[in-house]
């Protein structure tokens, strides 16, 4: 039995020192149908961190929802929590308060067609996103006009029949 132990323990180890294979697809940001409760939705989306295991996804129904998902770091999450968060690129912060979804275990925040937090995702480099309680990780911004813009392109165009503008 002993024996047995070891050798999960050694595969554990073996996977803990391994780098992430998905660390490199890290590398900026795509628009793709993904799965929500309600059917596909165009999202656009990037991952960060230094396991790429956290990400920033938007989707856009009636008005753009912007997602942060801590990854590794947000697995110990109380239920109804929010938090203020800062945006930091370019020399510019944006700061939104996020109130977590409790169903997929990430933050989100509404956001208006032309939100600032908007036109600084779409910019180039790399953007911070930090709060006090769950530290800083950092995404790549490449590619993030093209994928945005695309998302913002669908915002309201998916409205239920008989509904008007």
């Amino acid at each position: 039995m002993k024996a047995g132990v070891l050798v999960v323990a050694g595969a554990v180890l073996a996977l803990q020192t391994a780098p992430p294979a998905f660390a490199a697809s890290c590398s900026g940001w795509t628009a793709k149908m993904e799965e929500d409760e309600g059917g596909k939705v165009l999202t656009a989306s990037v991952c960060g961190g230094p396991k790429g295991d956290a990400y920033l996804m938007l989707n856009c129904f009636d008005n753009p929802v912007l997602s942060y998902d801590l990854g590794a770091s947000g697995q110990q999450l109380e239920p109804g929590i929010s938090g203020s968060f800062d945006f930091k690129a370019d020399g510019k912060t944006v700061t939104k308060t996020l109130q977590l979804e409790a169903m997929y275990n990430y933050f989100v925040v509404d956001l208006a067609k032309a939100d600032p937090l908007l036109d600084l995702l779409r910019g180039k480099g790399d953007i911070s996103v930090s709060a006090a309680k769950y530290g800083s990780i950092s995404f790549p911004l490449k590619g993030s006009s093209g994928a945005i813009g695309k998302v913002l392109a669908q915002c309201g165009k998916a409205k239920p029949a008989g509904d008007a503008d």
